[in-house]
């Protein structure tokens, strides 16, 4: 017996196959990419509020760090006023307790009922849009997407072991560290589950004058010049990059809630008119590829920075 879910799908990818065959390119199937950056990752909330409201429907989402948290939320069902609400109370003790370890300053152990508050189903199948949860293998040196089906929270808890605050995760033979040590952003399973336009919002790194204060400043910045010579190879998967101005706000700045939120709504909305135009050209009749009878063209590769 076919599920709803696996109905829905076979319905698009048969809507899909009618385009390409008339013609026609197939409506976008959006996936949405969110990158880490702890506190910052409350930036989402507001590129989502912004897509929300001009009907931009995500069909697939991917999450890695805070990016992985925000991302499974909304994959959950969880309404975003509510994510909004938890994003605006939450703190550092929320989810984390300052225990040191052999291997870690803190244990993330409190994330687990965190993430069951937030969270509306625990499991991968049953979220309401597909989601993928990025870690990095300590082994390999890997990424390990997780999707699919299968427990949730783990994941997302592996995703957000930064090294050296949090303890790694063991998890299915793996010893896992925080996503964005291999991909800080996570456009490329998007293309494997089945998005036709990618959105990656990369989170940027602090103003250029750095003073570091604590040892965990010198470990975060180090992470972030690292990310910032192979973001290359994720920027391959993503049509359009949108990168919000919060230079400005610390690794900590949860009290910084509003300018987070604002950062994203402004660059989501410098975005509107360019996804609004991907849907415009895939309706019937206003194709140029339609009406000549040319292949459809790939979105072009978009980046709007407002950090500039």
């Amino acid at each position: 017996m076919i599920n709803g879910k696996m109905s829905r799908f076979w319905d698009q990818a048969v809507t899909q196959a009618r385009q390409w065959f008339d013609g026609e390119p197939p409506t976008p199937q959006i996936g949405l990419a969110l990158g880490g950056g702890f506190a910052r990752g409350i930036t989402h909330v507001g590129v989502l509020r912004v897509f929300e409201q001009n009907g931009i429907e995500i069909k697939y989402l991917s999450g890695v760090s805070a990016g992985s948290i925000v991302a499974a939320g909304y994959a959950s069902g969880t309404p975003l006023p509510e994510i909004e609400q938890i994003a605006r109370k939450m703190r550092f003790k929320d989810v984390a307790s300052w225990t040191p370890s052999k291997l870690a300053l803190a244990d993330s152990v409190k994330m687990t009922a965190f993430l069951q508050r937030l969270l509306k189903v625990h499991n991968f199948e049953d979220m309401v849009i597909p989601l993928a949860v990025v870690a990095s293998d300590l082994a390999t040196g890997d990424s390990a997407v997780f999707r699919g089906k299968g427990d949730a929270l783990l994941p997302i808890r592996a995703s957000c072991a930064y090294p050296g605050m949090f303890p790694p995760i063991r998890l299915d033979g793996k010893v896992l560290v925080d996503g964005m040590v291999t991909m800080d952003v996570p456009a490329p399973p998007l293309r494997t589950m089945g998005a036709t336009h990618v959105i990656a919002i990369s989170l940027p790194s602090p103003a250029a004058a750095f003073d570091p204060q604590d040892m965990l400043s010198v470990v975060s910045r180090s992470f972030q010049i690292l990310t910032q010579r192979t973001e290359s190879q994720w920027r391959r998967s993503a049509d359009l990059v949108l990168t919000p101005d919060v230079r400005n706000m610390g690794w900590d700045g949860f009290d910084n809630a509003d300018k987070l939120i604002e950062a994203g709504e402004k660059a989501a909305r410098a975005a509107l008119p360019i996804i609004q135009r991907w849907f415009a050209e895939a309706r019937p009749g206003e194709s140029i590829a339609a009406h000549s009878g040319a292949a459809p063209v790939a979105p072009a590769r978009i980046s709007l920075r407002l950090d500039d």
